[in-house]
C-alpha cells in the first residue's frame, strides 16, 4: 500500500458503497503494456470508473486486446477508453488503426455519410481491441486562425456543417457499441492558447459564444453519451473559472439549458491549465462540485490518481463536496458502463478504403504544373505534441511510395544552418516541392519556405495543415491524407 493509500485509509471513514461512488468519478492513466499496475488493480476493485490507454500501452493489437481483457477481469463494468480522432491525432499506430483523415478533411468532402463510414472503421477497430469508449469527436468550430490546438482537429468553422458530421460520428460509432465523447464543452477553437501549456481564454461576447454551442446541442440531440469540457476561461459566462471547474457552465448551461444527461468528464487534470493554477486533486474536487461526472488523470504516476482520489474522499467526509453530487454522477457512469463496458463478441468488417476516399476528395488545389517526376521535397511540420500522438507520416515517404525517383528530407524542428541546407536542396536541380503545415505559427517553417520559393519560383508550395495559399491543400497530415497529395503530384 502506498503512502496515499495509507493516508486516505486513515482520514477517511466512509460507507463502502460511497466510496465505490466517489471511485467510478475517477478515470485513470497507466504505464505498461502487458500487465495491470496492483495500485491500479486495487484501485478498479474499489469502483474505479475507467482507464484511458496511450501510445505508451500499445505495442501491437494483440498485446492490447490482452490488456483490455485483463483490466476486465479486475473489474467486468470497467470503461476503457482512448483518444481516437482519427488523422494524425491517434495512439494506435502499432495495433493497426484503420487510415482515415482528420475532421476537417471529412468537414472539406462535406459527405456525411463518408464520414460515417470513417468512424465506423475507427471504432470496429476498437471494438477488436476492447476498447469501448473513444474520447472523439471534436465539436470544437475552428475560427480563431491562431489557435494552436483545435485546427484540422475540428470539422470546420460552419456550426451546421459540423452538426451534421457530428451527428454522422455519433450514430455510427454508436452501432457498434462504442461510446463517443463530443469536446471541448463549450468549445476550444476561439482561443490562442493550448491549455495544455497554460490558461487559455476566450473573450468573445456572449451572443459570439452561442454559435460554438450549436456542434454540441447536435451532438446532444444525436444522443452522444459523453461530453468532455474545456480548460478555458469564457468572461462572458464565467469571470473566474475554467469550463472544467465552473458550475455556471457545466451546471446552469450544459445541465438546465442544453439538457444534457451523460457522462461529463473532464479534460486530462495534469495539463497546465489546471495544474498550474489549482493542482490536479484539487481540480478533481471542484470539478465534481461544479457538475462533472468523471475527471482524466492521465498521467502513469498513479500517485497523482491517488491525490485526486484522496482530494474527492476527504472533500466528501469533511462535506466540502456533496453526497448527494457524488451519487449523481457516478449513477451516470454506472448507466455508461452497463451500455458500453462489455465488448461485443464478434466485430463485422469495416470499409477499410473509406479513409483515403475521403482524402482524396478533400484535396483542394490551385494551378499545378504537370505531373512531377523525381521531385526533391522538403517536408516541414511541427513536432509531434506531446499529449497526442503522430505516427510518424512524412510526405516523402508517400510520394516514394508512387514515385521511387523521388528524393528530400523530412523536418519537425529548425535545422542547425539553414543556409547550407537550402543550398543542398538547391544544388539537386529537380523539380522542387515544399510543404509547410501551419507555417503561420511556426515561423522557421515560413522562413524556410519563403527563402526557398525566392530562389527557385518553380517550386510547388504545399500546405497540409490549414490553407496558407498554396498551390495543394490536404487539411491535414495523416497517412491518407499525404497519400492523397502524393497522387497528385505523381499524376497518380
Amino acid at each position: 500500500m502506498t503512502h496515499a493509500e495509507r493516508t486516505s485509509a486513515a482520514v477517511t471513514d466512509l460507507p463502502v458503497d460511497l466510496d465505490e461512488a466517489a471511485h467510478r468519478c475517477l478515470v485513470a492513466g497507466f504505464d505498461g503494456t502487458t500487465t495491470v499496475p496492483d495500485t491500479l488493480k486495487r484501485l478498479i476493485d474499489r469502483g474505479l470508473g475507467g482507464v484511458i490507454l496511450f501510445t505508451r500501452n500499445v505495442r501491437d493489437a494483440e498485446q492490447v486486446r490482452r490488456l483490455t481483457d485483463e483490466l476486465r477481469a479486475v473489474r467486468p463494468d470497467l470503461v476503457v477508453a482512448i483518444d481516437n480522432e482519427g488523422g494524425d491525432i491517434g495512439h494506435l499506430v502499432n495495433a493497426g488503426a484503420p487510415d482515415v483523415p482528420g475532421s476537417y478533411a471529412l468537414g472539406v468532402a462535406d459527405d456525411p455519410a463518408l464520414t460515417a463510414r470513417c468512424a465506423d472503421a475507427l471504432a470496429g477497430h476498437l471494438a477488436t481491441l476492447g476498447i469501448t469508449a473513444s474520447y472523439a469527436p471534436v465539436a470544437d468550430l475552428q475560427h480563431q486562425p491562431r489557435n494552436p490546438i483545435v485546427r484540422t482537429r475540428s470539422f470546420g468553422a460552419d456550426p451546421d456543417l459540423a452538426a451534421r458530421h457530428l451527428r454522422a460520428w455519433i450514430t455510427a460509432t454508436d452501432t457498434r457499441g462504442i461510446a463517443s465523447c463530443a469536446k471541448h464543452f463549450p468549445g476550444h477553437g476561439g482561443t490562442i492558447t493550448d491549455s495544455h501549456h497554460g490558461i487559455a481564454i476566450d473573450p468573445r461576447p456572449h451572443d459570439e459564444l452561442l454559435v460554438d454551442l450549436a456542434p454540441f446541442r447536435a451532438a446532444i440531440a444525436a444522443g452522444v453519451p459523453m461530453l468532455m469540457s474545456a480548460h478555458v476561461v469564457f468572461p462572458a459566462l464565467d469571470a473566474n473559472r475554467p469550463a472544467t471547474l465552473s458550475r455556471r457552465i457545466l451546471g446552469d448551461l450544459l445541465r438546465l439549458e442544453l439538457g444534457f444527461d451523460g457522462v461529463l468528464v473532464s479534460d486530462a487534470l495534469e495539463m497546465k491549465a489546471i495544474a498550474d493554477a489549482y493542482g490536479e486533486a484539487a481540480g478533481a474536487r471542484i470539478a465534481l462540485a461544479a457538475g462533472a461526472d468523471q475527471v482524466i488523470v492521465a498521467v502513469p504516476d498513479l500517485e497523482v490518481t491517488l491525490g485526486c482520489r484522496d482530494a474527492v474522499l476527504d472533500a466528501l467526509h469533511s462535506g466540502v463536496l456533496a453526497e448527494e453530487r457524488v451519487w449523481e454522477a457516478a449513477d451516470r457512469v454506472r448507466r455508461l458502463a452497463e451500455r458500453y463496458a462489455t465488448p461485443r463478441r464478434t466485430v463485422a468488417a469495416w470499409d477499410a478504403d473509406a479513409g483515403l476516399e475521403a482524402a482524396r476528395r478533400a484535396v483542394r488545389t490551385r494551378t499545378l504544373p504537370p505531373p512531377l517526376h523525381g521531385a526533391h521535397v522538403v517536408d516541414l511540420f511541427p513536432a509531434p505534441h506531446p499529449a497526442l500522438n503522430w505516427g510518424g507520416e512524412d510526405l516523402l515517404t508517400e510520394l516514394r511510395a508512387i514515385d521511387p525517383t523521388a528524393t528530400g528530407t523530412a523536418l519537425n524542428a529548425e535545422p542547425a544552418d539553414p543556409a547550407a541546407l537550402v543550398d543542398g536542396i538547391l544544388r539537386t536541380g529537380a523539380p522542387l516541392v515544399v510543404a509547410t503545415s501551419d507555417a503561420g505559427l511556426h515561423p522557421w517553417q515560413a522562413r524556410l519556405r519563403d527563402t526557398l520559393a525566392a530562389r527557385r519560383p518553380d517550386a510547388v508550395l504545399i500546405d497540409t495543415g490549414l490553407p496558407e495559399g498554396g498551390a495543394l491543400c490536404s487539411y491535414g497530415r495523416g497517412r491518407v491524407n499525404l497519400r492523397a497529395v502524393a497522387e497528385v503530384l505523381a499524376g497518380a
